[in-house]
């Protein structure tokens, strides 16, 4: 019980980090315009995204909650049963990322109506982006690494020890 107590404290946290962030956006960025930090190559700059990652989906509201309950449910269900080790707390931490990712941004849908977007990687052009997203793409990145390079995880067969 101790380790769900542990998700929620932790999803909590970062999905506050990611609506401060959201809300500054909104508040500053949305007003004032945007703020180069490095010029020609990252700047915040204010977007209202009203799709799916890389602006995917626009306009596609009903679809995406639906979606997001769905991914929701199914983090948990991973989540919960993932083994309570510290094998397996880096794949514990990725369900923990890709959960509080999609929270972040299934709020901003439900009382926004659209999801604030305010990172640009300008050198590149690269689709505005925001903190949620980036627990995502991490946690997504992160258990891919996992599940490819440790091949004994899965079947549950013991690390080797090397002498």
């Amino acid at each position: 019980m101790r380790r769900y107590w542990k998700l929620a404290l932790a999803v909590v946290c970062l999905v506050a980090a990611d609506q401060l962030t959201k809300y500054w956006a909104y508040a500053i960025l949305r007003v004032e315009g945007p703020v180069v930090l490095i010029p020609g190559v990252f700047e915040f700059s204010y977007l209202e995204n009203r799709g799916a990652a890389f602006g995917m989906m626009q306009g596609k509201f009903w679809l995406l909650i639906p979606i997001t309950v769905i991914t929701v449910a199914v983090i948990l269900y991973l989540y919960h049963r993932l083994p309570n080790t510290k094998r397996f707390w880096l794949l514990r931490t990725c369900c923990t990322l890709i959960l509080a990712g999609a929270l972040g941004n299934f709020v901003d849908r439900c009382f926004r109506g659209f999801v604030v977007d305010f990172l640009y990687f300008k050198f590149i052009d690269f689709p505005v982006f925001n903190v949620a997203d980036c627990y995502v793409v991490i946690g997504c990145i992160a258990a891919a690494c996992v599940l490819l390079f440790d091949k004994n995880l899965l079947d549950g067969k013991p690390k080797e020890e090397s002498t």
